[in-house]
């Protein structure tokens, strides 16, 4: 079972700055190389999920109809670039809402699973790529690889800060990718 779960902003887009959010389709950028590693991961039989916080609904920044237009959006240029996202789950909620679904919980995790009939058992052999410590938490608490990339809000210096650390550390999706490629080579070899 092939599954990789990514953020959205910092590592499909351009981070659109700290306390801010991507609210109009005109505003989302992919980052340099990212329709070029969903392409590659779909090639290579991975089901993507995108797993994002999007708090600025719950907080009245953007509307829901605009978020799924930027999704739509999104969605239309990866399938056009020969990469398919088989979901993009949001937890549009506020941190103090509490929800399952917001990073660093694992309840989108946990859905993405059950919408695969498989059982929670194994994320272990699944990854999660992040710019931010939400992301790799997530991804720990779930149980997969953590990829952290430095393509988005968060840097090398972060990482002393934070309780848990990823399992490999790319500059970018792309090179999040080649790690991955390696890691499933050495999988291979190893059998």
């Amino acid at each position: 079972m092939r599954v990789v779960f990514l953020d959205r902003d910092g590592v499909i887009n351009k981070f659109p700055g700290h306390g801010n959010y991507v609210t109009k389709v005109k505003d989302f950028h992919f980052l340099p190389g990212a329709l070029e590693a969903l392409r590659l991961l779909t090639e290579m039989g991975y089901s993507v999920f995108i797993v994002s916080n999007q708090a600025g609904v719950a907080r009245g920044v953007y509307s829901y109809r605009k978020l799924k237009q930027i999704t739509d959006y999104m969605l239309r240029h990866v399938r056009k670039a020969g990469g398919r996202i088989k979901e993009a789950m949001y937890c549009i909620h506020r941190a103090d809402e509490n929800c399952d679904c917001r990073k660093p919980k694992i309840g989108s995790i946990r859905k993405a699973f059950q919408s695969m009939n498989k059982p929670m058992r194994h994320a272990k052999k699944t990854f999660f790529v992040g710019d931010v410590q939400s992301d790799i938490l997530a991804g720990h608490n779930a149980g997969c690889t953590t990829i952290f990339v430095l393509s988005g809000l968060e840097d090398r210096r972060s990482l002393r800060r934070w309780s848990v650390q990823p399992d490999y550390i790319a500059r970018d999706l792309l090179d999040a990718v080649k790690v991955i490629t390696r890691l499933n080579s050495n999988h291979s070899k190893n059998r």
